[in-house]
């Protein structure tokens, strides 16, 4: 971790387009501002990992996150509540979000740094594994039903429903009536209706969709479902002769089936309105440049320490010395119009059985998925624990 150079002390604006530029060149999607004890240390999120990248002097740290918070139109004066906003187009090239939090030394800012435009359009840009990714487009053709994306946050889960979005509006010509509701709209969305709820004024998920429901359309995308209320309100709309596309935070597969259990979803609506589940995460694939595949020394299970090269090794201009560059989609995709599944969810039964009964059908789970990367040394078995954690044993 580098101190911040003092010539540029005194240009907050500068340093601050500097950070969003060298952050985006570096791949990052987060960019976080961390007042501590001794000034205000910067990490970068690149490829889902936190780095810490320079240290800022206190002064220079709380003008920085006062000067973001301007550009995204927060009030300045204001450092004793959370705030969040979108960055002004005039002050960035691509879309880009604030939010900032009182902490005990100070304000902290989290700069969220969504892809341009030119990424990910399309569900085949995605790299999902062959089978799923076409039996996807193919449920993206149906006029009714729920298309249901889980993982846990970060997963990407959002850049796949809006490549689904896009895919339906060009399948059709944008002569089908595609509707959202989001909090917040991560990405303006051409040949789509969009709608951001504001709960401060009873505008929620299900009051939005309720009302949406009246406007006519073909496809709608529901954020995410985060309460009873709106699993209700999704499956009621995808019962009633519409697609829905939504997300949803669970481990696997089965577990989504096995939380919307207990929010109270009758089975039978389930089966009857559900036309896939996707569980997906991101692994880290191992730099073409320095993995240990061309690199005896190289080892990717120890380079996670920072992504600024400290001179204890060589950093590789590729990766910076991470062994990683780029990540590759990990995903499982459920069924549930198999008589196996018929069973198990009728009874109820807990994810264990719900995830036993779906292998038994043919399903390839994520562990499985991911020991055929590690075998192709797409990526390595400390990053599959990275992510998957025990269940990837």
């Amino acid at each position: 971790m580098r101190q911040l150079p003092a010539a540029v002390d005194s240009e907050a604006p500068d340093v601050s387009r500097l950070i969003l530029q060298q952050a985006r060149l570096h791949r990052a999607s987060d960019v976080h501002l961390v007042p501590t004890e001794t000034g205000t240390r910067m990490q970068w999120r690149i490829d889902g990992v936190l780095h810490d990248i320079a240290e800022f002097s206190d002064d220079l740290g709380s003008r920085l996150v006062a000067r973001f918070k301007v550009t995204a139109g927060l009030l300045t004066y204001r450092s004793d509540v959370p705030q969040e906003g979108r960055i002004a187009r005039e002050y960035s090239e691509a879309e880009t979000r604030v939010s900032t939090l009182p902490t005990l030394h100070g304000e902290k800012a989290a700069i969220r740094l969504f892809a341009g435009n030119d990424a990910l359009q399309r569900v085949n840009q995605l790299g999902l594994p062959a089978d799923i990714g076409e039996a996807l487009v193919a449920s993206l053709t149906q006029t009714s039903g729920v298309i249901l994306f889980t993982g846990p946050s970060g997963s990407g889960k959002t850049t796949t429903a809006y490549a689904c979005l896009r895919e339906i509006i060009a399948q059709s010509d944008a002569r089908r009536s595609v509707m959202t509701l989001e909090d917040p709209i991560e990405v303006a969305l051409q040949g789509a209706t969009q709608s951001q709820v504001r709960p401060s004024v009873g505008f929620d998920l299900p009051t939005g969709l309720r009302a949406m429901m009246r406007q006519d359309p073909d496809v709608i995308l529901v954020g995410e479902i985060r309460d009873p209320a709106t699993a209700e309100s999704v499956f009621q709309a995808a019962l009633t002769g519409h697609l829905v596309i939504t997300t949803f935070h669970a481990g696997s597969a089965a577990e989504a089936v096995s939380r919307l259990l207990e929010m109270g979803i009758e089975p039978y609506l389930m089966r009857s309105t559900i036309r896939t589940i996707i569980c997906q995460r991101l692994l880290r694939r191992l730099c073409e440049q320095c993995s240990s595949e061309s690199n005896p020394e190289r080892d990717p299970e120890l380079a996670d320490k920072s992504y600024v090269d400290t001179g204890q090794r060589s950093a590789c201009a590729a990766c910076g010395g991470t062994g990683y560059h780029g990540r590759t989609v990990l995903a499982e995709m459920l069924d549930l119009s198999k008589p196996e599944m018929a069973r198990v969810i009728l009874q109820r039964c807990d994810a264990s059985e719900i995830s036993s009964a779906a292998e038994q059908t043919g399903m390839k789970s994520l562990s499985e998925r991911s020991a055929e990367l590690v075998a192709r040394t797409v990526t390595s078995q400390g990053e599959v624990f990275r992510v998957l954690g025990r269940q990837s044993l």
